[in-house]
């Protein structure tokens, strides 16, 4: 399901895996040759599902920064650490915005 050069899914991988899978799939479909179809099904399958897997790891890593970075924010806030509570907003931001990135 992960790519062989990084252990992480990637969806940059993953849909270069679908799409290849897809064209292999075609061309096994164009030729009338089973084992070419299969394993372009296959292939897509593989390559969709590491992009799905990026694509909760994106997310879910967009819900560590925002809740951490709302921490920081309010302790900065309470405690009058300007800089923390900057600091603590950008990550917030940061993490709103990967979590729009890799909306399911």
């Amino acid at each position: 399901m992960t790519n062989p050069t990084n252990q992480d899914p990637s969806k940059v991988s993953g849909r270069a895996q679908s799409v290849k899978g897809s064209v292999v799939e075609t061309v096994g479909d164009m030729t009338g040759s089973q084992e070419w179809s299969q394993s372009g099904k296959e292939e897509h399958a593989r390559g969709e599902a590491e992009y799905k897997a990026a694509q909760g790891k994106g997310y879910a890593e967009g819900v560590t920064d925002r809740v951490g970075g709302y921490k920081d924010s309010v302790v900065g806030s309470v405690s009058g650490d300007k800089s923390q509570q900057v600091s603590g907003n950008a990550r917030n931001e940061k993490g709103q915005a990967q979590q729009e990135v890799n909306k399911p």
